[in-house]
């Protein structure tokens, strides 16, 4: 049967039996990345502790939806859990890319790469769900849930972590502390490592809508003057929105009513869909952009958004982070296997240096797509629509920002090409 997302997840070890126990690994977070990151430690051999605060998360009760790229489908297919995943995901097969009411309009479309799919849509539970199940039929890996990590102290050859279980204070050993507890996160913070970036003049509008007529697997990505605006194809033909807007903007239009909400989503929306129904009800969230000066000190590795937040354009955000827990897994096994230590900082440097630039270039592309597009400043109107005029009609140029904006440049993790 499957686990209510409500449930707790019953420790493998009782509270006493956590006390000086010793592990391999210990990932903070027992999100999407940090059970991704265990999942594809399944056969390493090495003995991995996962530890989550709370029974359901925030993502889980807003009814949160992503974009997976095809990179991060091909890395659950390596894993084994894509298979439970699929059922309770939508794909899409076209994107279009359009600037307000500009005739130009981009599109993307399978024959572009030669995929069947250019990629996929999923509410949060449909990808937590599967990777909580599956990682609690792995023999090697411990899932805490909920339990709190009060302390860390790092030492020469390992880290000693206090760990609150049902009131009760334990103590465990670890190689590796990996810390995929989210943007605020108390691991980072706690280990001194500073973050650059800021936060945007804009807030995201995230919100469920039914359409008239059937949305045939299509995406759209809309920039507006106040901040790019995307529909998401979901399954039994719901859509989600992703609307950026000023703050003030975006805090005046979650304040209309239904009615009034409606009237002012269609205009962005277009009538290629028919009728719109609201379900369910919307949330506002403020848009960052942050990159940790490292991704590792001795005995830490920080994972997705611990180690980098991003604009919510092209749903890059949580692509980087199952990316980061692929590369992650690669370089420890990678190292277990030569007999290295996996907590050395040299060994985990692999791991930094194949993220961090990467993760960056995103960082900084997601950037320059928001400040040229979300400004009525004539000679960045007139770059811009010459630039959607080329992606037209230069289909090398097109096949690149596809393959880009899907994770298909850069380095390919192993568990991809399983």
């Amino acid at each position: 049967m499957a686990r209510s997302q409500l449930d707790p997840i019953s420790p493998q070890l009782t509270p006493q039996d956590l006390r000086g126990y010793e592990y391999d690994l210990v990932i903070v977070g027992g999100g999407i990345i940090g059970l991704t990151l265990a999942a594809a430690l399944k056969d390493s051999g090495l003995r991995v502790l996962l530890i989550e605060a709370k029974v359901a998360s925030a993502a889980v009760s807003k009814g949160q939806a992503y974009a997976i790229h095809m990179l991060s489908s091909l890395i659950y297919q390596g894993i084994g859990v894509w298979d439970q995943m699929l059922p309770e995901i939508a794909k899409y097969c076209h994107v279009r890319l359009s600037d307000a009411d500009y005739s130009e309009v981009v599109e993307f479309a399978t024959a572009d790469i030669g995929t069947p799919e250019l990629g996929y849509v999923a509410e949060h539970q449909a990808l937590l769900q599967p990777l909580q199940e599956f990682v609690q039929n792995c023999p090697n890996v411990t899932y805490l849930c909920p339990a709190e990590v009060i302390n860390t102290q790092y030492q020469k050859d390992l880290v000693t972590i206090d760990i609150k279980i049902a009131e009760q204070l334990q103590t465990v050993k670890s190689k590796l502390v990996v810390a995929a507890d989210g943007a605020r996160s108390p691991i980072r913070q706690a280990a001194g490592i500073k973050t650059h970036g800021w936060k945007y003049w804009q807030s995201c509008i995230v919100a469920f809508v039914k359409p008239e007529k059937p949305h045939n697997n299509t995406a759209y990505e809309r920039f507006w003057t106040s901040g790019p605006f995307a529909i998401l194809p979901l399954p039994g033909n719901r859509c989600r929105i992703v609307w950026t807007a000023p703050h003030k903007e975006a805090q005046a239009l979650c304040a209309l009513n239904d009615q009034q909400f409606l009237a002012e989503l269609s205009r962005r929306y277009g009538d290629q869909m028919g009728k719109l129904e609201l379900l369910g009800d919307r949330f506002i969230f403020q848009v960052q952009l942050m990159q940790s000066d490292r991704y590792v000190l001795p005995r830490l590795a920080l994972i997705g958004d611990a180690a980098h937040n991003c604009h919510p354009v092209g749903g890059q955000g949580l692509n980087l982070g199952i990316r980061d827990a692929a590369a992650l897994a690669q370089v420890i096994q990678a190292a277990q296997a030569m007999g290295e230590d996996i907590g050395n900082v040299k060994v985990l440097k692999r791991y930094e240096r194949w993220r961090k630039l990467e993760n960056l270039t995103i960082l900084g592309f997601t950037d320059l797509l928001d400040r040229i597009f979300s400004n009525n400043f004539l000679p960045l109107v007139v770059v811009r629509r010459l630039g959607l005029w080329f992606l037209r009609r230069v289909p090398m140029l097109k096949v690149f920002m596809l393959k880009l904006m899907i994770g298909l440049k850069g380095r390919t993790p192993e568990l991809a090409k399983r």
